[in-house]
């Protein structure tokens, strides 16, 4: 079906974007520590969180589409 492939593609593509935005939140909360901006480094580990969050919604699409 073609909606199957589509909630994989979507899957696929969160997990790629949640993988770059928890990424960028490390560099962000490394950056805040290293340079003692506080503000920088609690916005870095938010980050990390909705990119993990993010990679978890796109294995869940993933799984939902494979039991289909």
């Amino acid at each position: 079906m073609n909606n199957d492939k589509d909630l994989t593609q979507r899957g696929i593509e969160n997990e790629a974007k949640g993988k770059a935005r928890e990424a960028k939140g490390v560099v962000r909360d490394n950056v805040g520590d290293i340079t003692g901006n506080e503000s920088q480094e609690l916005k870095g580990k938010a980050e990390r969180v909705a990119g993990k969050v993010q990679q978890k919604v796109g294995e869940a699409q993933r799984k939902i589409d494979d039991k289909i």
